[in-house]
């Protein structure tokens, strides 16, 4: 019994957060004990049935606030001990051992009831608070802590601004949110696993209609120059300019100094991933192909594959690669050469870099501190590209565009106007 719960934890681990997971069994018990059918008495009038169900629906949701409120206790205690240097003997981390850093407060009781008065999760009676009610709650946390020192919003790019593999369009709803961002003094980049190399108008072809919409609303030379794009996760730097093109910024331009890696080891690294996808396809006979870039190496299928296919090529990627670089147990942005080996969804890369340098990197360009920094993407699993960004800034974890196009709105409603 034991081994085979270990067994298939492992084989699920990549699919969870272990905080979301935490928080969802602390509301589990609230939902499962005080929670009771509504049995109308006979002869009850149904005004009298409908008051006790909003009784019932109000206790509920005091119960859910008030852990939602003492999980917030246990976040500041957690920021306490990692200012002073031991965040490993807050009580969360030894509830939540992979627990990272919280760069603001999170006013998860606030956001509970925020999103409550929309979604009624303290009205349901057989669904229980799920991941994705936490993951959205922690959002509207994350948006409401950081709304007042915002200084910088990093994107991904394709499922979080664009459908997979498309172009950002022109009647996007999403290009008049971004616009008010640079509006407000707040700088904006896309941090793309897309490589282009220095070729500019490959960029702009995919984000033609946020480049038509910055021109449409007439944005000033110094607003278009706080908007950046980032490719191959850190490795291509390009720079909105007054006439609204992207413009290739040299690395002798800016401190590129966390890109400290030969060619002749990125080259080492990528011949590595490339045998390992190649493997990969012979294991599991995959009709794809690989294709190498000078900074990435991609498995690209010929006919769709399935999510656990993807995630194995990722997975047994990340191994090889660690396992070369002699840190078999460490995490890929703990090694020598970082990178990022991670399921696109309808393919799987390996980059050099990853999303945490590209970040760190736009925070020393436009002087932003991690508490007034957030990151929206949609990959923030094992196997994803966008988790690596936890380590450096704020994040949001959004699964669609529609979801960022929701996010921004809270933030533009909570945040201070230009």
């Amino acid at each position: 019994m034991t081994s085979q719960y270990r067994v298939n934890y492992h084989l699920r681990a990549h699919k969870r957060d272990s905080f979301i997971e935490f928080i969802k069994g602390m509301l589990l018990t609230p939902f499962a004990l005080p929670t009771q059918p509504a049995l109308a008495a006979a002869g009850e009038e149904e005004q009298g049935a409908a008051v006790a169900a909003a009784e019932e629906e109000q206790a509920n949701a005091e119960r859910y606030a008030s852990i939602f409120g003492s999980i917030e206790a246990l976040i500041d205690e957690h920021r306490q001990c990692t200012r002073n240097q031991i965040p490993a003997h807050s009580r969360l981390s030894k509830l939540v051992p992979a627990v990272g850093t919280f760069f603001t407060p999170l006013p998860l009781q606030r956001a509970f009831l925020h999103i409550n008065r929309t979604n009624r999760i303290s009205a349901r009676r057989h669904v229980p608070p799920s991941f994705n009610d936490i993951r959205r709650i922690l959002n509207m946390a994350q948006v409401l802590a950081i709304a007042p020192s915002l200084r910088l919003v990093t994107f991904d790019g394709d499922m979080t601004l664009y459908a997979d593999g498309q172009n950002f369009e022109h009647d996007s709803q999403l290009v008049l949110l971004l616009v008010r961002l640079l509006q407000r003094s707040v700088s904006v980049a896309i941090v793309t696993a897309a490589g282009y190399g220095n070729d500019a108008p490959r960029y702009e072809m995919r984000l033609s209609g946020l480049l038509h919409g910055f021109k449409k609303h007439r944005l000033s030379p110094a607003q278009v120059a706080r908007f950046y794009v980032l490719g191959g996760e850190c490795n291509f730097l390009f720079r909105c300019s007054p006439d609204y093109r992207l413009q290739f910024v040299d690395d002798s331009l800016y401190d590129s100094s966390l890109r400290s890696w030969s060619e002749l080891q990125v080259q080492e690294l990528l011949d590595v991933a490339e045998a390992e996808l190649s493997a990969c396809v012979a294991r599991m006979a995959i009709n794809a192909r690989i294709l190498r870039k000078p900074r990435a190496v991609g498995l690209v299928p010929q006919e769709p594959l399935t999510r656990e296919q993807l995630d194995e090529c990722a997975l047994s990627s990340q191994q090889a690669l660690l396992k070369f670089q002699g840190s078999p147990a460490a995490q890929p942005c703990d090694v020598p050469i970082p990178f990022c080996a991670f399921n696109g969804g309808s393919d799987c890369w390996v980059d050099i870099g990853n999303k945490l340098i590209g970040v760190r990197i736009l925070q020393g360009l436009v002087g932003s501190p991690p508490h007034a920094t957030l990151h929206v993407g949609d990959q923030f699993l094992s196997t994803g590209n966008d988790i690596a960004t936890r380590a450096a800034c704020c994040t949001c974890w959004i699964i669609n565009p529609q979801e960022t196009h929701h996010i921004l709105s809270e933030l533009d409603a909570v945040s201070p106007q230009p």
